[in-house]
């Protein structure tokens, strides 16, 4: 999947429209502003495409794609003939017989230092999460030593092992190393349940919570520039702050967000502070040397202790019942259940950026289809953004059915095994 040159190819096709538009532009709804339409939407579809890629398969040439989109967005901002058409639309008889949403797309001073703020947050957006990316596979650790990955379950050391091999280390095995240890979720979340060093997991919880906030990723001033800009765009639209604008789209207000917050607050303190002093209490019983200055990387290794010793379950015992596979296919017939949809496999009807990468089609009782969705499962460090989300790929005005991209970052297959997920992972 080419796309380095995509945008600069869009982008030249776009501007080449552009200048014929100017050289005949008419200030009139179905002369100007559908025009412009035809001219912005396809570029925005294939923008859509390079951010996704950007988020799930980054590398340098995604990276300068984005100079492209800003530099023609900037010269459509500054067109003095688009500008001077807009705004006899606005003076003309005709523009009280418009409705708001037609008048918000043509008042143009207003549009144009819209434009530059949505333009600059976009691009502060993108830096950021770039520095957290590049400062997470940035940081990785070489284990040599067996003893310095005591504790750590078969599936964390044979991903080890499996990343190390994939960084020239051609002869590396589990049982022998080395290892290579990372901050990506599976990773991280493992070292900090499991691994008996204590130093290890302090190191490991350090780096994860200081990313990109020193050197030449650090993101402090990136966020100090979105919330000022956040807080411009809000007052811009009418509003006091960026909560308010934020909460027009979303069924809940402010003083409910707040209330619920309140309410979940009261509600857990006391049995919080309760469960830290159980952990504590139960490190103390063992003896542990960290028992005296229980720190915050200490959390998770002894509540993990605490809940064997109650509940005498392994969370990493129960992998084996859970492969993606048969959570997959539970998951559809759940939605079949639901909602009376069968969800299919449709690899090969379309691209995708990783052969971990499966496409689906969902379809209605009579088997025609409504939907399409990307499914990208599993962690990749060197070239994926952390986390979970689901963010439209297509929107019906583009095409004809709506098409959805599902991304996780869960264990990844090790060796022949296929991926054996946590209960943690199943509920994401």
């Amino acid at each position: 999947m080419k796309t380095d040159g995509l945008i600069s190819e869009k982008s030249k096709d776009k501007e080449n429209d552009l200048v014929e538009l100017e050289s005949k532009v008419e200030p009139s709804w179905s002369k100007l502003v559908h025009p412009l339409e035809k001219i912005i939407d396809p570029l925005n579809v294939v923008w859509g495409i390079v951010c996704h890629l950007n988020s799930v398969k980054d590398s340098p040439q995604l990276r300068l794609a984005y100079p492209e989109v800003v530099k023609f967005e900037l010269r459509l901002g500054q067109s003095k003939s688009i500008y001077g058409a807009l705004k006899a639309i606005q003076e003309s008889l005709g523009w009280h017989s418009f409705g708001d949403a037609k008048k918000r797309v043509v008042e143009c001073d207003k549009k144009e230092q819209f434009n530059k703020i949505q333009q600059e947050s976009e691009k502060l957006s993108v830096k950021f999460a770039e520095n957290v990316k590049d400062a997470t596979s940035k940081f990785e650790k070489l284990i040599t030593n067996k003893k310095d990955i005591d504790g750590l379950p078969t599936t964390t050391v044979g991903l080890a092992a499996q990343i190390a091999a994939s960084k020239g280390h051609e002869n590396a095995t589990v049982e022998n190393g080395p290892w290579i240890l990372t901050l990506d979720d599976p990773s991280f979340l493992s070292i900090m349940q499991h691994d008996k060093n204590r130093s290890w997991r302090g190191e490991f919880y350090r780096a994860h919570v200081t990313r990109a906030s020193y050197g030449d990723l650090d993101n402090t001033n990136i966020i100090d520039q979105i919330l000022k800009l956040r807080l411009e765009k809000a007052k811009h639209l009418g509003y006091n702050n960026y909560a308010e604008l934020s909460m027009t789209t979303k069924m809940a207000t402010i003083d409910k967000a707040e209330e619920l917050l309140e309410n979940l607050r009261t509600a857990s303190w006391n049995a919080a502070i309760q469960d830290l002093e159980d952990i504590k209490n139960f490190c103390k019983n063992q003896l542990a040397k960290e028992a005296n200055d229980f720190s915050h990387w200490n959390v998770y290794f002894w509540s993990e202790r605490l809940r064997e010793s109650n509940y005498d379950i392994n969370e990493e015992e129960l992998r084996p019942f859970f492969s993606l596979p048969k959570v997959m296919e539970g998951l559809f017939n759940l939605v079949k259940m639901l909602f009376g949809v069968d969800i299919e496999s449709a690899d090969g009807v379309a691209p995708v950026w990783n052969s971990d990468v499966k496409f689906y089609c969902v379809k209605d009782s009579s088997g025609n289809p409504i939907s399409y969705f990307y499914f990208d499962p599993y962690s990749r460090p060197s070239e994926k953004q952390g986390g979970a989300w689901m963010v439209e790929a297509v929107y019906p005005r583009h095409a004809k059915l709506p098409i959805a991209h599902i991304v996780c970052n869960l264990t990844p297959p090790v060796r022949s095994k296929p991926s054996l997920m946590t209960f943690q992972e199943r509920i994401l």
